[in-house]
């Protein structure tokens, strides 16, 4: 009797143990790649990411609440390409997690997955903030985020066997849905095929490149360094000669620059969500891009 009811004890330990045993513990650096997983591993996982949509993922500070969530990671999952450069490095030195290590299966960085753009002839710090690697923001081409997506996907069954059907299926739920989408947006985004734009950045070159968009200023005179005085006079200056539709930012972007040569050049500024949780309706990465073009639809006439 005393044999039964340890066996029954047991089991019901284990019921209700597994679930929380069995969830993958995933850090993200950027909330893409959160909203990633989340689509890939469902409750199989718990996710954490370092960055908000409001925080530019440049600069980001080695903190100890981010080192603590790093030691206890099963799987990393950065965008990569100099991105982190500033800060992911520490975080992994100081966790002491071998598991999350670069080169082994719990590293996983996202650029490795997509052709990159805009990648420098020349490496010169006079140039600007210029990663080495090419323009790491990846996931504003919904094509680059099909192809992580199932590199990702594969790196969940790996670390996770016992879920590996699970993940399986979530993936192919997410392909079929991301499929239908991206022909509905490239529908959508016909009519911004060569439309000139003002950009704060280069975090939108990829979005751009994909729609067919035109950059024709920068409100950073160089990449990474704040719009100045004399800078923006001169941008005013060419919207004259040759003027742009709008000029886009980022939510993490201060917009008093973007405001500034609106008004004087008389186009329109327009904030762009930029990753998940940068505006209300880009909740998830479906969201994130029905609000992108929705949102230059809505104002480039």
């Amino acid at each position: 009797m005393r044999a039964v009811v340890k066996l029954v004890t047991a089991l019901l330990f284990a019921s209700v143990a597994l679930p929380s045993a069995a969830a993958i513990n995933i850090f993200v650096c950027e909330p893409e790649w959160g909203a990633l997983a989340q689509e890939l591993a469902g409750d199989k996982a718990s996710i954490y990411s370092a960055t908000t949509a409001l925080q530019d993922p440049h600069r980001i500070e080695a903190r100890p609440s981010l080192i603590a969530r790093v030691r206890s990671a099963d799987l990393l999952v950065c965008t990569g390409a100099e991105l982190e450069a500033g800060w992911l490095p520490l975080l992994l030195t100081q966790s002491g997690n071998r598991k999350i290590q670069l080169g082994s299966p719990g590293y996983f960085e996202a650029s490795q997955y997509a052709v990159k753009i805009e990648v420098p002839t020349v490496l010169d710090r006079s140039l600007g903030d210029v990663h080495a690697s090419g323009n790491p923001h990846i996931h504003l081409d919904p094509r680059n985020i099909a192809k992580v997506a199932e590199a990702l996907s594969e790196r969940l069954a790996q670390l996770d066997p016992q879920n590996v059907d699970a993940y399986k299926a979530r993936a192919n739920s997410f392909h079929g849905r991301w499929r239908a989408a991206l022909a509905r947006w490239e529908l959508q985004a016909a009519r911004l095929k060569g439309v000139p734009v003002v950009v704060y950045h280069k975090d939108m070159s990829y979005f751009l490149n994909w729609v067919g968009m035109r950059e024709a200023g920068s409100l950073e005179p160089k990449p990474g360094l704040p719009p100045t005085p004399t800078h923006l006079a001169d941008l005013v200056e060419r919207m004259k000669r040759e003027p742009a539709k709008a000029v886009i930012y980022s939510a993490y972007n201060s917009p008093r620059a973007a405001e500034f040569l609106s008004e004087r050049a008389k186009i329109p500024s327009l904030m762009l969500p930029f990753t998940v949780g940068g505006s209300d309706k880009a909740k998830d990465l479906f969201g994130l891009f029905d609000d992108m073009i929705g949102r230059l639809l809505g104002t480039i006439k």
